[in-house]
């Protein structure tokens, strides 16, 4: 299938990032998101990343051309059209089961539909869909328009021109890809969840301190980032809600830690807020 429209459900930090990679690659895309603030602010964002990225020399399209191919809609409905819809709700498998049970009414027979979701079920996603062999798991990462990879991810009822398509997408994106079976976590958030839990447990332990255990792994391990500045990126309550999960499926070892929790409790998510296991406000 040649992908040429695609749609992303919801504006918040992956579905906008998700947005503009499309719009960097060629397509049309159409945005959707239930407050039209956030759909605001998404666009702002687009238009900021794309500008910067051509002056950095990092894409060489025209940012104008490209935010001509983007429409902004709160209405679901207006996905009908597109070849390729990628949801980008929050991570609550209900939530995400609501928006496909919605979207399998809407949009043409030959349609493909993906979830950016990062460890939930693809295939109990799939269960609500009349063509779930035009179904898969596209999990982009964040910052998406830095980040070159996206996991694709497979349920028994993906077909090979499913994942093809999304292969080429991808391509045209200018990324790179995994194939990876449905399963608990995937592949990457798997073992980000279980660095990350070790991380805290040290932490707890008195091991040594956050910046010098994230020291130790970037110059030691050469990561670009150390777990804690990772998981106040990514958001402490997604990589909670993440950890939760993988502890319901795979068992004791991906346990949350208390620290990690409180933190959580606190209000302290990461960068998006200011504070996290590092305080942004301060800098």
């Amino acid at each position: 299938m040649n992908v040429q429209t695609i749609a992303v459900v919801g504006a918040g930090t992956m579905g906008r990032g998700i947005a503009c990679a499309a719009l960097a690659g060629g397509f049309r895309t159409l945005l959707t998101d239930v407050s039209e603030s956030v759909l605001a602010a998404a666009q702002g964002y687009i238009r900021e990343t794309l500008q910067g990225a051509r002056e950095r020399g990092k894409w060489q399209g025209d940012t104008d051309e490209a935010l001509a191919r983007l429409t902004l809609t709160p209405r679901l409905e207006d996905a009908a059209a597109t070849d390729l819809v990628i949801e980008a709700a929050p991570e609550d498998v209900r939530l995400k089961i609501d928006i496909f049970s919605r979207l399998d009414r809407i949009v043409s027979a030959e349609a493909i539909l993906a979830s950016n979701t990062s460890s939930l079920s693809l295939t109990e996603m799939s269960a609500a869909l009349s063509r779930p062999a035009r179904f898969l798991g596209m999990h982009f990462f964040n910052p998406v328009p830095k980040m070159k990879l996206i996991e694709l991810v497979f349920t028994p009822e993906t077909s090979e021109a499913t994942l093809a398509a999304a292969e080429g997408v991808a391509r045209q994106m200018g990324k790179e890809t995994v194939r990876v079976k449905d399963s608990p976590g995937f592949a990457t958030s798997r073992i980000n969840a279980l660095i990350g839990n070790e991380a805290f447990r040290m932490l707890e332990e008195g091991v040594a301190s956050a910046e010098d255990i994230d020291k130790a792994v970037k110059l030691g391990l050469n990561h670009p980032m150390g777990p804690f500045e990772m998981v106040d990126l990514v958001g402490l309550d997604v990589r909670l809600a993440i950890l939760d999960y993988l502890h319901r499926t795979l068992g004791e070892r991906f346990q949350p830690t208390r620290r990690h929790r409180e933190l959580v409790e606190a209000g302290r998510l990461g960068r998006k807020t200011g504070r996290g296991v590092y305080d942004y406000e301060k800098k």
